[in-house]
């Protein structure tokens, strides 16, 4: 049936026995798909359902349906029209991970950091009232994990006050905090309470009760509570209509047909209605199901009848991480470890085995992290949070203001940092040097191996009196590089008798910017190749040693603007050092999906490309060298 399905339209005509039919030949389909390119499987699984009745109730993409973090989009994507694109999901060329508007009218955002979805939805739904827009809805999908985001209660504060927007929330809970309630009083009740002859009868009643002297107002508060305490025990919507939104369910978020007469419910109250919908992640996938920690969130390629990766990658920077971290937490007692939701993919799990109690999850709420560790520090703890490198943008703020102003050791560990690939532009991790690099008092360390990252971390996790950060790579960590030897701090990796070029190499690039060495060495150019493991702050020794070659270059896996190439002039400008520095890293712009070593032969971060470009700026430079034979004949001795 999903050939037949090229847009939302095709689903009106289907009865429920042949919806329920493509269901369960969604979850198939994407089993055998995901499990050949690898990506967010178990959300998906887990609104198949869910997307089928929006897509039957609304009219996308004239209707416009947010999903918040986008993990759970595939399902849309299938619904659209683009299941043909599905054999090459998050490759170059093919279907991104997340919701893209390159793709479709169908998307309006690309959103795979949680919890901005509401925000989007309260802004047009604002902009459609406010252009007399009345025929459109927003849909906003949010998981039960996006609510732990602190933006997300910013926007459902926003959103309460508006009472003639037609915007529905779906909060699709999938982590079971409630049992769906079956039977027709729930349903009556949710239905009595968004409809328009009830608000009326509500403000007719408070009028009335308002004007009746003395017992008036006591007997409306006893009855408005009564009434609002009979409701909690049908339904958890209490917090919610606090807020002020009307909220309806929870419902069965596998049963198109009830969803759908909810929906529909919503869709006419004429204000802000939210669908509290339970779903079960990954299901109709037994391997999801035994999946305790994380039901297939994210998979690579697995086999599909048992969910077993195909192959092994090798051990991975995370694990290396974990393992120290391990180590470090039985030395020392006073070593707290948090993260943002993320505490099995950033390695914190191991941890938090052996010492729960120093184990903090704060949710999908970096800001928070932040601040809190800071908190940590003032009381003489020592918190190490680990976060994506991409997720640090989000609380650069707190970073800045709350750690650093206040010298509070706090040590940060950044997992993907970098190129990352497959998950598209908002998942590089390329911007932390650059932004990091603009705090007063940081400490960042880059290491090139697996040795360097427990060394350096430890050095980290031993600086007190302000923040520091230890940054690696997605994917497998390479063999150790043994270093011919370290000067103040500086590791020395490769040396030519011939000092033409120093080949400063930023982190995990060591393999690479040796394998260009050699290569320029070929053409009669002598390189050295240097390894500081901290880059901010730059060791001075850089400018001593830059003395010595004709030129440096820089190469790093982050953004050139304002990256450590970029810092590096600024040091050698204020020292007075003339060497040229040339800088090899990632330009200022967004980076589609693509592999990695596709991304860096685009980018010329490749031996050919690099050893290319060194021979042919160290020729410029003996050009520049050679005085002209008109300029030396004006030339008189020095004295």
């Amino acid at each position: 049936m999903i050939e037949s399905i090229k847009g939302p339209s095709d689903l009106v005509g289907l009865t429920h026995p042949q919806l329920d039919e493509l269901a369960q030949e969604i979850r198939q389909f994407l089993i055998e798909k995901v499990s050949k390119t690898g990506g967010h499987l178990g959300p998906n699984l887990g609104v198949v359902e869910l997307t089928i009745a929006v897509h039957r109730t609304f009219d996308s993409p004239k209707d416009v349906v947010l999903f918040d973090t986008g993990h759970q989009a595939y399902v849309h994507k299938i619904l659209t029209g683009r299941a043909e694109g599905f054999d090459h999901l998050r490759q170059r060329g093919g279907l991104a991970g997340y919701p893209s508007r390159k793709e479709s009218p169908h998307d309006v955002i690309e959103n795979s950091h949680a919890s901005t979805a509401l925000s989007w939805g309260d802004g047009i739904s604002r902009g459609f009232s406010l252009t007399g827009q009345k025929d459109r809805y927003v849909v906003v999908v949010v998981g039960d994990g996006a609510l732990t985001g602190g933006m997300s209660w910013e926007a459902l504060n926003n959103i309460a006050t508006a009472k003639d927007r037609n915007l529905i929330i779906i909060v699709n809970d999938n982590a079971r905090s409630y049992s769906p309630t079956i039977g027709g009083l729930a349903e009556h009740l949710s239905t009595l309470r968004v409809t328009q002859g009830y608000e009326r009868f509500l403000d007719w009643g408070k009028e009335i009760l308002h004007k009746t002297p003395v017992v008036g107002m006591p007997i409306y508060e006893t009855l408005h509570g009564m009434k609002k305490g009979i409701k909690d025990i049908v339904a958890p919507q209490g917090m919610f209509e606090d807020l002020g939104l009307k909220y309806m369910g929870p419902f069965d978020g596998h049963d198109i047909g009830a969803m759908e007469k909810a929906l529909s419910i919503a869709k006419h109250f004429g204000g802000p209605v939210l669908v509290h919908a339970i779903t079960e992640k990954g299901r109709g996938y037994s391997p999801a199901i035994a999946d305790e920690a994380e039901k297939f969130h994210a998979v690579g390629i697995v086999d599909p009848e048992t969910g077993i990766p195909v192959t092994n990658g090798g051990t991975q920077w995370t694990k290396v991480f974990s393992e120290e971290l391990v180590a470090v937490g039985k030395e020392r007692l006073d070593i707290v470890a948090m993260t943002a939701a993320m505490m099995g993919p950033t390695g914190l799990d191991e941890f938090q085995k052996l010492f729960p109690h120093r184990t903090i999850d704060v949710g999908i709420a970096e800001q928070h992290a932040l601040t809190s560790a800071a908190g940590l520090a003032f009381t003489g703890l020592h918190p190490v949070v680990a976060l994506y490198s991409t997720f640090l943008n989000r609380a650069f703020d707190q970073l800045l203001l709350d750690v650093a102003l206040h010298n509070a050791g706090v040590t940060i560990v950044l997992d993907r940092s970098g190129v990352t690939g497959d998950d598209g532009p908002s998942h590089h991790g390329i911007w932390d040097l650059a932004l990091t690099g603009i705090i007063p008092t940081i400490h960042v360390a880059a290491p090139r191996d697996g040795a360097r990252l427990r060394e350096t971390f430890r050095e980290a996790i031993d600086i007190h009196d302000a923040p520091s950060v230890v940054r690696f790579p997605k994917g497998a960590v390479a063999k150790d590089i043994e270093a011919l030897e370290r000067i103040e701090g500086i590791d020395v990796l490769y040396q030519d008798k011939n000092r033409d070029v120093l080949l400063i190499s930023v982190g995990a690039l060591a393999n690479l910017a040796l394998d260009v060495a050699v290569q320029v060495g070929r053409e009669g150019i002598g390189v050295t190749v240097v390894d500081p493991r901290w880059v901010k702050p730059l060791s001075p020794t850089l400018l001593a040693m830059a003395l010595a070659y004709r030129s440096v270059v820089v190469i790093e896996n982050g953004i050139r603007h304002g990256g450590i190439a970029s810092s590096l002039s600024e040091m050698f400008r204020d020292a007075g050092v003339a060497t040229p520095i040339h800088s090899i890293g990632v330009p200022l712009e967004f980076i589609e999906h693509s592999k990695p070593t596709e991304i860096f032969q685009d980018l010329g971060i490749t031996v050919p490309d690099i050893s290319r470009s060194i021979v042919e700026w160290h020729s410029l430079l003996k050009e520049e060298m050679q005085p002209h034979e008109d300029e030396s004949a004006f030339r008189r001795p020095l004295h």
